[in-house]
């Protein structure tokens, strides 16, 4: 399943810098971050305000000084909660910067199984737990080591990943999972592979109920406790996801982009674009315009 197109298509870091940093602002940057996955493991440390975390099937309202741990190729999706405004770090790498060989007993035994998936990171690490604040000083270093962007701060930043995890585990953060976990989101995953490719067409409940087999109703279901939203509310913050990028990053008119992403009319991408968004995708644009601007030149 490697290879399915809801799988993010954006390369994070390099052979060089095996790593990306983003300050994440939501809903001032974005309006949400839809359910995908990725090869690298994600660190994300909040600073600010709360969302809607899913990762996996765990569900849960991120807090300000939360820690969430996303590994490899866990679906997983941030969506703003209630009025709030959330602004995040997040640290997107790939799992050489651990530095374990193949063959180590620590690499088999504790990092091989967390990006397998047999064995997961509880989320998120609040302020609640015992060891949070050794736990958090370890992630504050970690982001200062990110932001110095030296190669020296390189060397620290892996040491401190390490010991991260080594705190993780120590703790009695990480858990041992049933395999069951992955087979109840693995026809969904194929599902969203389907959307993410198809979001300009029309596409109906039966037909993705049909995709994976199952009932209509039991589809439903299925999909709503695995993404949060139902199928249908799905594609359309898919597509005003799109909308949303491509207001920011290209010239088109309101009316292109609309038909581009899936929608019959420009009277519905309007309604539908401010339900999620909270602006009409002029303002937006007009919000975002320096950052085309950029893009443009």
């Amino acid at each position: 399943m490697n290879n399915l197109s809801s799988k993010e298509k954006r390369k994070h870091g390099s052979v060089r810098i095996p790593y990306d940093f983003y300050e994440c602002r939501m809903p001032e940057r974005f309006p949400f971050v839809p359910l995908h996955w990725h090869n690298e493991f994600e660190l994300n440390y909040i600073v600010s305000g709360r969302s809607e975390f899913t990762c996996g099937e765990d569900k849960f309202i991120a807090d300000t000084g939360d820690i969430i741990v996303v590994p490899p190729n866990m679906l997983h999706s941030v969506y703003p909660y209630e009025e709030d405004t959330q602004i995040y770090h997040t640290l997107v790498f790939r799992a050489e910067m651990l530095g374990i060989g193949k063959e180590e007993r620590c690499g088999i035994s504790c990092i091989e199984p967390i990006i397998t998936g047999s064995r997961r990171i509880a989320v998120p690490v609040s302020g609640k737990h015992e060891a949070y604040g050794e736990i958090r000083r370890c992630v504050e270093r970690i982001f200062v080591c990110v932001k110095e962007d030296t190669p020296v701060a390189d060397l620290c930043m892996k040491s401190e990943l390490l010991r991260f995890l080594w705190l993780l585990e120590d703790t009695g953060c990480i858990r041992t999972v049933k395999s069951q976990d992955e087979r109840r989101t693995e026809s969904i995953r194929e599902v969203l592979a389907y959307i993410n490719l198809s979001y300009r067409e029309n596409i109906s409940i039966e037909q993705l109920a049909d995709m994976v087999h199952l009932s209509k109703s039991y589809f439903m279901y299925r999909f709503k406790r695995t993404v949060g939203v139902s199928a249908m509310e799905y594609i359309i913050q898919l597509r005003i996801k799109f909308a949303c990028d491509m207001l920011r990053n290209s010239a088109a008119s309101s009316v292109e982009i609309a038909f581009a992403c899936g929608f019959q009319n420009l009277s519905n991408f309007n309604r539908q674009f401010k339900k999620y968004v909270g602006c009409t995708p002029g303002q937006y644009r007009g919000m975002h315009a320096y950052e085309t601007t950029l893009h443009n030149m």
